[in-house]
């Protein structure tokens, strides 16, 4: 039977702003506030509510077995507090920003019981208190109208388990319309999957049926065959077949009629949210398939192709001194500038057909020379005289590409001149004569695009990476669909140096690639394995490898030295669980301060990653850094990077995600002095010999796998690249 509960939210313990489940503690109106016996626990989802708030719950008593009596929600409402008490501890709670103790109580000395009616109804009188700063009182009257407004979109939104940073930015995208937001997603909840990143078909298709929208409404067909596509590129396509696409869609929108599809479709493409174009069958097949791409990936493939094609056909060069030397002349010069580094005749080539030919590929595993190989390449420029740029797809790969060459490196985006609104102007083009571009298997095709569109057709181009790594997160096979092509030459070293007096990192990281199984006797002292199957066990044992095995024996610190990387992101040996466990030993609750952010708590003290690049703030996609401050009443998180310090406003803390764990796609680019990798059967689908390697290769010192020989054995024998459908390669050689 249900029961409505009012009362004061105490404390959230836990929120997943994904489908906003919310685990909260409330003491009741009728209750002394304080006794722990009169606190109830309230779960179940629900819109982000702040301690301090007042609410009415209705729901059902359940019995958990582990946390004992709660009350699961089925329907909630914040209520507004009426007493001056109340109304001062609300104003406090957070939920205003520039609005803290202090301030709260400013407010409601002034203004008493009525405070609230004040802020709905005549806010501008808060200009009445003296000792209150008008720029403040600006922002807190611009952040309760939007707050109030949100809330009510967020009533309404929770029941389809969106949670509070979606509802934000729903709420940012379409607050300047002629319509509220709430009534924009009312009238065509299918606008949300053009318009709001994260809001997917199935969110918004069962927002459009429950509002009255026909299943086989045009704009429900249209969305649905839009999520097709775009579900295809997350997967890292460029296109997908139209056959696959139809079917996909079928199964998805229950409509078996294919001229409603085909008709969908049509408008589509005539409207400019698909593109279409004929390819050839995958390698063997004689047939030819029709492509279904997203313009923007259509644009990227056909104008990558086309720089790419003018580049290498192009007859002039900057770099005429070297195409004018003999062979006896190369030799002696390259004898000069490589002083006391001995280069193997792999290498010379690769210098050589680098300086000779307008693109070109350098590949290869750890250890076999490459970057020695670019650091005489650049000798050979500056002995000449001649201007270069050093890039990489990340901050953390820059970073490393100019240590490696003490010459000063960036992010491709940064080289670009990529900002608020996007990349330079497509006319603008790199004043250089060499570019370097490392990393190149992170490199997707809109990148790739932006890159090669603003190179010179008679500067030379040099893409180095190691194709046995992953392939990039966003769409496209770049680096393995240009030597697949044989539009340039390809230098593959193989030669190894690395061993380092017998260390088993690069010598496990080539028998992998080999096919091979690693040497896992822990006779070494740079890489070692744990045998655990149960996942609960291997994620307590990977924490205390973590926290105490691996600092004691070798002195790392446990936070900024040790990194572990996980296959997954869910299962309880997953990156979202192990950051939690791993939170709660090296920087548990107690002094430092904390605050729930997009379903993420964060303490001064923890370890945080930058999930995407922001050039405002001069931080990229991979920067690690720590947590320094928690302001509440300014709703600043203060993240301290580089010997710097970066301030977040709280609603942009969705750009940061806790870092003691990260996926091993996340870690590319980036080296650790010493990881931490699970490795069970539970990783099944992700056991792949690509993904096993670039976890490995990411270590400087040490290695510890934590798992099973079994799970490794299945990774080492899946050489299985996933086919990702691009037409890349095939535009190349027409």
């Amino acid at each position: 039977m249900s029961e409505q509960i009012e009362g004061v939210v105490e404390k959230i313990i836990y929120y997943n702003d994904d489908n906003g489940y919310c685990v909260m503690v409330i003491v009741p109106d009728s209750l002394q506030l304080g006794h722990e016996d009169n606190e109830i626990t309230v779960v179940g989802n629900m819109p982000e509510i702040l301690p301090g708030e007042n609410v009415t719950v209705k729901g059902v008593w359940v019995n958990n077995p582990t946390y004992g009596r709660q009350l699961k929600v089925e329907f909630i409402n914040r209520t507004l507090p009426v007493t001056v008490e109340g109304i001062r501890r609300y104003l406090a709670s957070g939920l205003i920003k520039h609005v803290g103790r202090k301030t709260a109580e400013r407010i409601v000395d002034y203004f008493g019981e009525e405070t609230l009616d004040i802020l709905n109804h005549n806010p501008s009188r808060l200009y009445e208190i003296e000792d209150i700063p008008e720029y403040r009182i600006a922002s807190i009257i611009n952040t309760w109208t939007e707050q109030r407004e949100i809330g009510e979109m967020m009533m309404f939104l929770q029941q389809y388990g969106i949670g509070t940073r979606l509802a934000q930015k729903i709420y940012r995208y379409y607050k300047d319309q002629d319509v509220s937001p709430l009534q924009v997603i009312q009238q065509d909840p299918y606008q949300l999957t053009y318009d709001i990143q994260g809001i997917g078909f199935k969110i918004a298709d069962k927002i459009a049926l429950n509002v009255g929208i026909h299943y086989q409404d045009i704009k429900r067909l249209k969305a649905g065959i839009v999520y097709v596509t775009n579900e295809s590129i997350s997967e890292g396509h460029v296109y997908i077949p139209k056959t696959m696409m139809l079917e996909k869609a079928e199964e998805l929108l229950q409509v078996e009629d294919s001229a409603l599809l085909d008709n969908a479709l049509l408008m589509l493409i005539s409207e400019g949210y698909i593109c279409t174009d004929t390819l050839p069958a995958p390698a063997g097949e004689e047939w030819q398939l029709q492509a279904i791409y997203i313009p923007a990936l259509y644009h990227s493939e056909v104008g990558a192709a086309r720089c790419v094609k003018q580049m290498v056909t192009y007859p002039e060069t900057r770099l005429k001194k070297f195409r004018k030397m003999s062979e006896k002349e190369w030799l002696e010069f390259l004898e000069r500038i490589s002083k006391d580094i001995s280069l193997t005749d792999q290498q010379q080539n690769a210098i050589q057909i680098a300086l000779k030919n307008k693109l070109s590929i350098l590949t290869g595993g750890p250890g076999t020379g490459k970057t020695t190989t670019l650091k005489t390449l650049i000798a050979a420029l500056d002995a000449k005289d001649y201007h270069y740029a050093l890039a990489s797809p990340t901050g953390r790969a820059a970073k490393r590409l100019s240590e490696a060459t003490l010459r000063p490196a960036s992010t491709i985006h940064r080289l670009l001149g990529f900002g608020i609104n996007g990349f330079s102007d497509e006319g603008y083009q790199l004043d250089v004569d060499f570019v370097v571009i490392d990393e190149v298997s992170m490199l997707d095709i809109v990148l790739f695009y932006a890159l090669i569109r603003a190179i010179k057709p008679d500067t030379h181009l040099l893409l180095v990476g190691d194709v046995d790594q992953l392939p990039s997160v966003g769409p496209g096979d770049v680096l393995r669909d240009l030597i697949r092509s044989n539009i340039c030459p390809v230098t593959r070293l193989n030669a190894i140096f690395r061993q380092q007096g017998g260390s088993l990192i690069i010598q496990n990281a080539h028998y992998i690639n080999r096919g091979e199984m690693p040497v896992m006797d822990n006779r070494g002292d740079d890489f070692f394995m744990f045998r655990e199957s149960d996942p609960q066990l291997a994620s307590d044992l990977l924490v205390d490898i973590v926290k105490n095995r691996v600092p004691s024996k070798f002195g790392y610190d446990p936070i900024d030295q040790i990194q572990v990387l996980s296959p997954m992101y869910r299962t309880p040996i997953g990156v979202d669980a192990l950051n939690k466990s791993l939170q709660s030993v090296l920087n548990p609750p107690g002094r430092p301060a904390e605050q729930l952010l997009n379903g993420q708590l964060f303490r001064v003290g923890d370890k945080v990653m930058q999930t995407r690049n922001n050039y405002e703030k001069d931080v990229f996609n991979g920067d690690i850094g720590r947590v320094h401050s928690i302001d509440k009443e300014e709703k600043l998180l203060t993240i301290a990077m580089d010997n710097r310090l970066v301030e977040y406003d709280w609603e942009d803390a969705d750009q940061l995600t806790l870092a003691y764990a990260c996926s091993v796609h996340r870690s590319q680019g980036s080296e650790y002095p010493a990881v931490v990798i699970p490795v069970l059967t539970q990783h099944y689908i992700m056991l792949q010999r690509n993904l096993l390697y670039t976890a490995i290769t990411r270590a400087k010192q040490l290695v510890v796998l934590v798992g099973t020989e079994r799970a490794i054995a299945i990774a080492v024998r899946n050489n299985k690249v996933a086919q990702r459908w691009s037409g890349l390669d095939w535009r190349l050689q027409r």
